[in-house]
């Protein structure tokens, strides 16, 4: 993490200069948008792209070499992309990352943990991060996410993945506030708790392209958000954290502050690195700077999936300057955490924060 720190002013020179030019600290790869969930809140499961080949994915992790400190390898649903296993593996060998976060709907849970053991014991240097999605308590959680059965298939894989015997393993929770849980987040937030997780993750349902939410009703008013977040912020009071999740809860307690500005104000409130710090790469190889704009930045099948190519292109300087001008703002949780990281002011709040305990 202090290498993280002190790669922090070079980006902040990229972001205002143009240089020195660098790859992303934090980034996010879709192996496959294919889901078994039906969700209230997105519609990814609808895409049918032409899928990156592993061997095209092991080209572009080379052309990556160990800059990206944080993985995140979502979907979909990751765990239905037959080649995971092979896929976290690849990240490992090439890039070396302190972080993999894998989210997952648990409804292959019979799979998951055997999957997650053998990841979690070939990674040994990276922190394995598996966060299970919870929408609702009971019958609720299955409404919101569109399949019966879907909070047992959590349950027995939450219990699966905390018996394993993995030190780099972290279990985390992920919840989606939306109009459909916002009134009943209380209920939600103390199950959540009493589960004992890791780290517990909220993130408020949003528009975006990748998902083919735009245009849908499915985030909550600014006030009904801010009653939610004081009721989480309540109970993260009570609790001790430690080691990473000591780390992360900090910083998740600033992003909740900062969604509701955002939400109030309607603009960037503090800058916004993506495209600089943060960046996705879509399963057909499309590179994107977040996933709520998909701005195409370039194609790696079109440069020998050269990263370097397409990140420094033409076309990604159009999209870096029209997020450095504010013409975008958004709750993206991902990119918002690198953001924080850039940002002095929230920087210090959060290192007091973890200081103080």
């Amino acid at each position: 993490m202090l290498g993280v720190l002190a790669r922090v002013p070079l980006y902040m020179l990229f972001r205002r200069f143009g240089a020195p030019r660098l790859y992303p600290l934090n980034l996010t790869i879709v192996p496959s948008p294919r889901c078994n969930s039906r969700c209230l809140t997105c519609n990814i499961w609808k895409q049918h792209v032409d899928e990156l080949a592993l061997e095209e994915w092991d080209k572009i992790l080379m052309s990556l070499g160990r800059t990206p400190y944080w993985f995140t390898i979502s979907g979909g649903e990751p765990f239905l992309y037959r080649e995971l296993v092979e896929l976290v593996k690849l990240v490992y060998d090439r890039c070396r990352p302190g972080i993999i976060n894998i989210p997952t709907n648990s409804i292959l849970f019979r799979q998951i943990p055997e999957k997650v053991a053998e990841m979690g014991r070939y990674c040994s240097e990276s922190t394995l991060v598996i966060n299970l999605s919870l929408d609702g308590v009971g019958e609720q959680h299955d409404q919101i996410r569109g399949v019966p059965g879907g909070f047992e298939r959590f349950t027995a894989n939450y219990r699966a993945l905390r018996a394993l015997d993995l030190s780099n393993l972290s279990i985390g929770i992920h919840s989606v506030i939306s109009v459909f849980n916002v009134q009943d987040a209380s209920a939600l937030f103390d199950y959540a708790f009493s589960l004992e997780p890791d780290a517990y993750i909220t993130e408020i349902a949003e528009e975006r392209v990748e998902l083919d939410t735009v245009g849908m009703a499915i985030t909550p008013s600014p006030d009904a958000y801010a009653e939610v977040i004081e009721q989480l912020m309540q109970r993260l009071r009570k609790r001790r954290f430690h080691g990473l999740s000591r780390v992360t809860e900090a910083f998740r307690v600033e992003y909740y502050r900062l969604v509701n500005r955002i939400l109030v104000e309607e603009r960037q409130v503090i800058g916004c690195y993506a495209g600089w710090a943060s960046a996705q790469i879509h399963a057909d190889g499309t590179v994107w700077p977040c996933c709520v704009r998909a701005d195409a930045m370039g194609n790696l099948r079109d440069t020998g999936y050269d990263f370097g190519t397409v990140w420094f292109s033409d076309e990604a300087k159009g999209i870096r300057r029209s997020i450095y001008n504010r013409e975008c703002h958004c709750p993206l949780a991902n990119a918002s955490y690198t953001n924080m990281l850039h940002h002095p002011i929230t920087l210090l709040k959060i290192g007091t924060r973890i200081l103080l305990g």
